[in-house]
């Protein structure tokens, strides 16, 4: 067996790990990367990317059917096959940005096999250990499968084997409705499919309830058979399908099941006792500098239970590249991570809930809401669902932002950095924004702080007053 000694050794070629990677081998560090999967990890080959482009390819669709209301008729022909060649294609395209030749280019050495702890500052795997003076665990998360009597048996499908699909199942159910339960289940709806989501507990149960419900009832307006507060009690195979039993006695027959009911860490295989490394049902348990247990060892991304979300493993990348290497200060917690959920319309926040602000801040708190419906650009564009929140404090000070409608997502972005420079309300407000744009949302919310003062009596008696005096 190969014995190295390197400066960072990295468990897991996701985001995270691949960005730790790159740039401490582009300072000048002798790097190891293992990866016992496909390089890019779960967001590249099974997660956002195919499902984003899933998603592009229902919503073509779905614009095509209702086009009439801009004035064209059409009805599209779904080709099931080219739409999941379009899906991979995806993934093709960007795959060579996290290949193994770019990484090894820049002086990574890649090994494609699993990597477990010998002992509390060495790796190894079927043919190498490594000795390394700090070990980053990348190593993400997969779909949770409840104990479900029966699903273990049933060939029940997750986001790791959804997009290998051929053709375009009859009736989906889904275990799950979360951010990837109500995407999917939206998009296989709308390229053809019935589609039954079933959940135990509440629909985007971790979102502003005001945002999730114009999410919730779009679905269901499209033909998703949205089931709350019901749980599955078992699952039975059929011939060529599935049948789910629910609690109250109802059997509902369809030809696939997906099961998009939370993620788990992967700790399984990596030997963390024999390191010294603590663990909890969330997965690594870190410190703020994100270091483990063990002071050498590292995590970052899902598997520290800090947020499923590619971004937030990036960001968790750049703060171990200033702490291991520049041996800077840092404060995972301090991080202001945005989330989106990319159904139509989109349902972007960061930040406080309107409900988590008024339970740390009380009555103090104000709430700021805009509807599209008064958004110019989304007349012109006939789709005026949705409203954006601004959630403040006593002082003004903007405790968290929520926007749902067409490209929340992207129009959440301004908010985020709003809040993480701590920007006054009357910066943002007085901010010249294109027209027409969504992104007047941002504005208008901003500026309607100001809007009580602004046209009070006594501003009004202080205007006459300046007009007798000019």
């Amino acid at each position: 067996m190969k014995v190295l000694k390197v400066d960072i050794a990295v468990i897991g070629a996701g985001s995270g790990g691949l960005s730790v990677a790159s740039g401490a081998a582009q300072l000048g560090l002798k790097v190891v990367l293992f990866e016992r999967g496909e390089m890019g990890g779960d967001c590249l080959n099974t997660g956002c990317v195919p499902s984003k482009a899933l998603i592009s390819a229902a919503k073509a669709a779905h614009e095509a059917r209702h086009a009439g209301r801009l004035g064209i008729h059409a009805e599209p022909k779904v080709d099931f096959p080219a739409v999941m060649a379009h899906v991979h294609g995806t993934i093709e395209t960007i795959a060579p940005i996290d290949s193994q030749e770019r990484f090894e280019g820049l002086g990574v050495t890649v090994v494609r096999e699993s990597a477990r702890f010998v002992d509390r500052r060495t790796v190894a795997s079927d043919s190498v250990t490594v000795q390394a003076r700090k070990i980053i665990i990348a190593a993400g998360s997969r779909a949770a499968i409840p104990p479900i009597p029966g699903l273990a048996e049933a060939p029940y499908l997750t986001n790791e084997t959804v997009f290998e699909l051929k053709a375009l199942p009859q009736h989906l159910i889904i275990i799950g409705g979360g951010p990837i339960g109500l995407e999917l289940g939206q998009a296989f709806r709308r390229l053809g499919g019935a589609v039954t989501v079933i959940e135990a507990g509440k629909a985007l149960a971790k979102d502003d309830p005001d945002l999730a419900a114009v999410v919730i009832s779009a679905v269901r307006q499209e033909g998703v058979d949205l089931r709350e507060g019901v749980a599955v009690q078992s699952v039975e195979t059929l011939p060529g399908g599935v049948a789910v039993s629910l609690a109250g006695g109802e059997r509902i027959e369809a030809s696939h099941l997906l099961v998009a009911a939370g993620r788990r860490p992967n700790l399984e295989g990596l030997d963390l006792d024999t390191a010294g490394i603590e663990t909890n049902a969330q997965g690594v348990i870190t410190d703020r500098q994100l270091r483990t247990s063990n002071p050498r060892v590292y995590a970052v991304g899902d598997i520290t239970g800090r947020g499923a979300f590619t971004h937030a493993a990036g960001a968790h990348a750049g703060l171990i590249v200033r702490r291991t290497l520049f041996a800077a200060p840092i404060n995972v917690e301090s991080l202001l991570i945005p989330h989106a959920t990319y159904t139509q319309p989109e349902l972007a926040s960061v930040g406080m809930t309107e409900a988590e602000a008024r339970a740390a801040h009380g009555d103090k708190v104000k709430v700021l809401v805009q509807p599209f419906h008064d958004n110019d650009r989304a007349q012109a564009e006939g789709d005026t669902a949705g409203f954006g929140k601004l959630i403040l404090d006593g002082k003004g000070n903007i405790l968290g932002a929520g926007i749902v409608g067409a490209h929340a997502g992207d129009l959440i972005q301004p908010l985020v950095q709003a809040m993480g420079a701590k920007m006054k309300l009357s910066a943002l407000a007085s901010g010249i924004v294109a027209y027409p744009t969504r992104a007047e949302i941002g504005k208008r919310l901003a500026g309607s702080y100001f809007t009580p003062l602004l046209f009070s009596p006594r501003t009004r008696a202080l205007v006459a007053l300046l007009k007798r005096l000019a």
